[in-house]
């Protein structure tokens, strides 16, 4: 997911202060996952940091997994950083985007796949928020940030330092080449939004081969010192679209993903006729089964609308 760029009728959303952030309307009850947080640091010295992938994981993939394990090689050996948590918060069902399973099936897939992880979360937060009427409400970027800020800054306190001093965790995004391209193009993002990621949250990018990201980053100058691009050494091109396509062709998918999402999507029969996703997708719902078929929120006030060319990039693919 990307967060709501300008599209010329969106008025620009100011976003609260993340003392003054909550949770808003959730269909079900929230509670911010932190088992895997750490809350002391071991490494005197560095800053505290927690990276947040935001996308559909529809569904997720080994590069997603990947994405992270490559941004704590890099925090470790070329920062002032200590990496101590991180969290995939997956897109909201009023995403609407081709190919979206339910959020609750994609937040279990996620969770299957991160069980094994010392320190990877999964964090419902966007896929269990609603609006008034109690249908899935759309979160931007900037909102999810300042989520993970509250909860982690405000409500817990933030992180200990070796020295037993508390200090708040700097909170980054972790996404994609094609996520910075987009946010490179005039006018295609709104200010608001990337003054809030790149300028007071900061961003780590990793680079994919067949993309020029040098010439995004010049349009983003101003906020060079808080990106950080990181280099795969092994190329890898995994898609969730790709994924998809070998599912609904009946092609095997393992070594791909990871086994418990496979055998996830198996049990449920996820991706396998494009209808009949559309269809979960409209009938199912974390909370029972109400019927969730609602129309595309349309652009009217920027605070809960899926974008458009921008928003297909996505954070993660």
């Amino acid at each position: 997911m990307s967060s709501q760029p300008s599209t010329g009728m969106a008025t620009p959303v100011t976003y609260p202060p993340p003392e003054q952030a909550s949770t808003g309307n959730t269909m079900v009850p929230y509670t911010f996952p932190q088992a895997k947080l750490k809350l002391r640091q071991t490494q005197p010295g560095r800053t505290p940091l927690v990276l947040v992938a935001c996308g559909s994981f529809s569904p997720i993939t080994f590069l997603h997994l990947r994405m992270f394990e490559m941004a704590s090689d890099f925090v470790r050996f070329n920062t002032s950083f200590e990496v101590c948590g991180g969290y995939l918060s997956p897109v909201s069902d009023a995403y609407k985007k081709a190919g979206l399973a339910p959020g609750h099936h994609r937040v279990e897939m996620c969770s299957r796949a991160v069980e094994q992880s010392s320190w990877l979360m999964v964090d419902p937060f966007e896929t269990v928020n609603c609006d008034e009427n109690g249908e899935p409400a759309y979160v931007p970027t900037a909102r999810v940030l300042r989520h993970f800020d509250h909860e982690i800054n405000t409500v817990l306190g933030g992180i200990e330092g070796t020295d037993g001093v508390r200090r708040k965790a700097k909170i980054a995004l972790l996404a994609g080449a094609d996520l910075v391209m987009s946010m490179g193009e005039p006018g295609l993002w709104s200010p608001v939004d990337l003054g809030v990621i790149l300028g007071e949250y900061g961003a780590f990018i990793i680079e994919r081969s067949g993309t020029d990201i040098d010439e995004a980053l010049a349009t983003l100058r101003q906020y060079e010192n808080n990106i950080w691009v990181i280099s795969q050494v092994i190329q890898n091109d995994i898609s969730s679209t790709k994924v998809r396509l070998f599912l609904k062709k009946d092609l095997s998918v393992r070594y791909l993903i990871p086994d418990p999402v496979v055998e996830y999507i198996e049990e449920h029969g996820l991706f396998h006729d494009e209808q009949s996703s559309k269809k979960k997708n409209n009938d199912s719902s974390s909370t029972g089964g109400k019927d969730k078929e609602k129309e595309k929120p349309t652009v009217a006030d920027g605070t809960n609308t899926p974008s458009s060319s921008a928003e297909q990039v996505e954070t993660t693919q």
